[in-house]
């Protein structure tokens, strides 16, 4: 019971966490000229800080995505599985992993070329490509939670 119930809580607080940075912190950070008096941060600047953010919200991503692999194999080997949930679990995994191995690094390494590699098209794309994939995080954990709740056994 309290390993089902941890594992709702880190996905729940996953989902959370994916949500306020996505939809509450990104629009915030690169609208500073609406919010502060004169101070303006330029878009370079301004994805410097979220860079800085998602670079360190990889570490929770990472354990994220250990715990999922945990939980679900336990699961699995208890006969606790269905397609959704597995298909579901999968994709948690694999847009984590995405995020932390491939987008995040790429788009440091471009920001440390400078404000110019920042404004070209495949800084653009890979941005773009790191939305999605988010977006892609949020519904797989969205899903994986419900089910799992669905499956719960109350005693």
């Amino acid at each position: 019971m309290y390993a089902d119930f941890s594992y709702l809580l880190v996905l729940g607080a996953s989902l959370g966490a994916v949500l306020v940075l996505g939809a509450l912190s990104a629009p915030v950070i690169f609208n500073t000229d609406k919010l502060l008096a004169g101070v303006l941060l330029d878009n370079y600047n301004a994805g410097m800080i979220m860079a800085e953010i998602f670079r360190r919200f990889t570490y929770w991503l990472y354990f994220l995505t250990v715990f999922v692999v945990a939980y679900e194999v336990v699961q699995y080997k208890m006969g606790q599985r269905d397609a959704i949930m597995m298909a579901s679990a999968s994709m948690v995994i694999f847009s984590s992993l995405m995020f932390n191995v491939v987008y995040v690094p790429k788009i440091l390494s471009m920001q440390a070329l400078g404000a110019e590699a920042t404004r070209s098209d495949t800084f653009s794309n890979i941005h773009l490509a790191s939305e999605i994939d988010s977006k892609l995080l949020a519904i797989s954990l969205v899903v994986l939670f419900i089910r799992r709740l669905m499956l719960m056994k109350i005693d």
